[in-house]
Order: structure tokens, then sequence, then C-alpha cells
């Protein structure tokens, strides 16, 4: 091996420069003349000025919770421990009964969807009507003695 015979690994290639006159043509790819000539040069897009004309409201997430699911189900959890607590043997466990009782908060006015989750224990036979249920929270009411009609299938994942 000499020393006239050693050559690197990699290629040691340049990139060619660029905005000096050359075989870029008149402009060399930079535009016109005025502000699109100059480097850094940005014009507003229109886009922008209709975002600006818009009202905005204050709070993060205000305007974007309008745009992305408007369809959106608000659902309140009520765990087993809960009911344990607040009804007795044999009374019916409904969101209306449980807003009477100010377990759950309307939700837009009216009585929410409920959810009963497996949270907790359950002694008493209670009722329930009109609620989803988690498949603990059916469980455990069954095996209290107490009868539950299944509602609202839809938010049963939620």
């Amino acid at each position: 091996m000499q020393l006239n015979t050693l050559q690197p690994r990699t290629k040691n290639k340049k990139n060619p420069p660029v905005g000096r006159g050359g075989k870029r043509g008149k402009t060399s790819g930079r535009g016109g003349k005025g502000q699109t000539a100059r480097a850094g040069h940005h014009i507003r897009p229109e886009v922008r000025d209709l975002i600006k004309k818009l009202p905005k409201r204050r709070g993060h997430g205000k305007n974007r919770a309008r745009t992305i699911r408007t369809n959106r189900i608000f659902v309140s959890a009520v765990n087993l421990s809960v009911l344990e607590r607040s009804y007795a043997a044999g009374e019916t466990v409904s969101p209306a009964t449980l807003l009477a009782k100010r377990l759950v908060r309307r939700m837009k006015g009216r009585a929410p969807m409920v959810k009963i989750l497996g949270t907790g224990s359950l002694t008493k036979a209670l009722s329930v009507k009109g609620c989803a249920l988690s498949e603990t929270a059916l469980a455990a009411i069954t095996k209290a003695g107490g009868s539950a009609e299944r509602g609202e299938q839809r938010i049963a994942h939620a």
C-alpha cells in the first residue's frame, strides 16, 4: 500500500451553490423582483386573515370542542359503593333518582346518561332501570338479589 493509492471510503460531495447566477437561470430559483426576491420573504396566507375575523371564546378548547366531536355522549359514572350508601333496600335506581339524590349532575339541562360501575360492594337488593351497567356491576346487583334492566347499550364501553 502506497500513499498515492489511498482513497477515502466516502466521497467528498459538495452541494452545488444556488442563487449565485449560473445554470439556474436569471433569478436562480428565487422568483421575480421585490419581496419574493429577498431571503426570508413571507406572504400572509389568506386563510389566516379569515381566522382572525372569527370570534374567539375564552378558555382552552372552547372552539375546538365545537368542531371535533359535537355528537359526544357525556356519561356520568356511579360506583356500587355510592349506591350502597345512598339507597335503601328495594329502591329503584334510575337517572332521575340519582339526580334527585344529587349523585349526578344535569347535563345540558336534563338528566344525564348514567353508567354504574362495579367498584365497591353491594348488600342491598336494588332495582336498576335506564342505566348502563358494567359486567361486574351487573353481577354484583344480581348476586345481592336485585334486578337490572340494561339501558343504553351504546355507552356500555364508555
